[in-house]
């Protein structure tokens, strides 16, 4: 997948080549994602990058996921993608991060807008999940922001590091999906 967001902004599937931009980012940003995600803390070398691209190919062409760079105009400034797809209930849960000199700027929520069209329109899936710590603030106002409900707190639902931490879920439904927000 390759999607204009706009003039400046795609997304597109990692492949191979993208493993040292990949690495780039998360070294820029080891810190910053580190605070809420734990794959900095796994990502040492350009072939830990390496082999988190080609686990999202599997799992692309299994159709159970897989994981977009974010780019605007030709540097790789984030990512977003699919934990998973659920076929059967055709339902998915997508993440995203994005480096923090970015922040603010919108590109999160234009990018999700695109990946929302893409997985009701032409997925045909009936659900979107997005799971945020509950203090994770920038990252909960992205699927508020998009029309998304909050349906609880997941507690304990994810090990980080050394630790438990809650969840906060967001749901959208097909339905409820306005793509003017």
């Amino acid at each position: 997948m390759r999607r204009s967001v706009d003039e400046k902004l795609r997304i597109e599937l990692f492949n191979p080549s993208h493993s040292d931009d990949l690495f780039k980012l998360i070294q820029a940003n080891r810190d910053h994602f580190g605070e809420w995600l734990e794959f900095p803390y796994h990502t040492h070398t350009v072939n830990d990058a390496s082999a988190f691209i080609a686990g999202t190919i599997q799992k692309q062409a299994a159709g159970n996921g897989g994981w977009c760079g974010i780019w605007l105009e030709d540097q790789l400034v984030g990512a977003i993608g699919f934990v998973h797809i659920n076929r059967m209930d055709q339902t998915t849960e997508i993440g995203y991060y994005l480096a923090q000199e970015y922040e603010g700027q919108g590109i999160i929520s234009r990018c999700c807008r695109e990946i929302i069209k893409y997985v009701f329109e032409e997925l045909g899936l009936h659900r979107i999940e997005i799971r945020v710590h509950p203090d994770n603030t920038r990252s909960r106002n992205i699927p508020e922001r998009l029309g998304f409900v909050q349906e609880g707190i997941l507690r304990q639902a994810e090990w980080f590091v050394d630790r438990y931490m809650d969840k906060v879920i967001y749901g959208l439904l097909k339905e409820e999906w306005n793509p003017g927000l």
